[in-house]
């Protein structure tokens, strides 16, 4: 793993493509979502995330907020990421295993951030590795048969 990242990788019981599909909807991502930060999809967004598309999300961390994601990396059932203003970005990666079966890694990536150095001096590395852990709990509990 690179500096300024943290990470964590699941089996999860569905293929690529029934996840990538999860994904790739917005409105879907409170779902998973085990940092409790993320609330909503806001309208007017795409229903399916594409390379360069730009999405909002309603948030809350003590206070609601808004935050506007740009799609920055696309491989359709592969691969999704997005950033946010300060360019850190979640990252998603999907590998097919044995069993129709699926390897995935979710990845808080702020070696892009425009000043990493807030970032490396905050709570957030710490709290987001713990959200992600969650997150990918909440992801492998969806597709339990």
């Amino acid at each position: 793993m690179k500096k300024r990242q943290v990470c964590a990788t699941r089996t999860v019981a569905a293929p690529p493509e029934k996840i990538f599909e999860l994904l790739a909807d917005p409105s879907k991502h409170p779902l998973i979502d085990g940092s409790g930060s993320v609330l909503a999809a806001q309208s007017g967004g795409p229903e399916r995330l594409t390379l360069g598309a730009r999405f909002g999300m309603d948030m809350k961390m003590g206070a609601s907020y808004k935050i506007l994601n740009t799609v920055v990396e696309f491989e359709e059932n592969r691969l999704i990421a997005w950033r946010h203003f300060n360019g850190h970005r979640w990252r998603w990666q999907l590998r097919p295993i044995e069993d129709g079966a699926t390897e995935v890694t979710e990845t808080f990536d702020w070696s892009t951030a425009r000043i990493p150095v807030l970032i490396d001096l905050s709570f957030f590395p710490r709290k987001n590795k713990q959200a992600i852990d969650k997150t990918l709990d909440r992801l492998t509990k969806l597709f339990q048969a």
